[in-house]
């Protein structure tokens, strides 16, 4: 999958679904990156999302969404 992920909406039902976005406030840090993993689709056939927040410490891996309903938001450029 080409493209920035811009959000991701997880669950059955997208109105009573989460959501997380780039940018989102986490704790104390905010969200930096939401990526496919698709060495994790190649090798296992399952589709995972990885979020990933910046704090203080850096950016690091804050959750991993597997095998879920997923509704994706690119990042375009218009």
């Amino acid at each position: 999958m080409d493209g920035l992920i811009r959000k991701i909406i997880i669950g059955q039902n997208p109105k009573d679904a989460m959501a997380y976005y780039v940018g989102m406030k986490a704790g104390r840090g905010e969200v930096s990156a939401i990526v496919f993993d698709e060495d994790c689709l190649y090798h296992h056939s399952v589709k995972r999302y990885i979020v990933y927040i910046q704090n203080e410490g850096g950016q690091v891996m804050w959750k991993c969404i597997e095998d879920m309903p997923v509704v994706v938001e690119f990042d375009l450029n218009f």
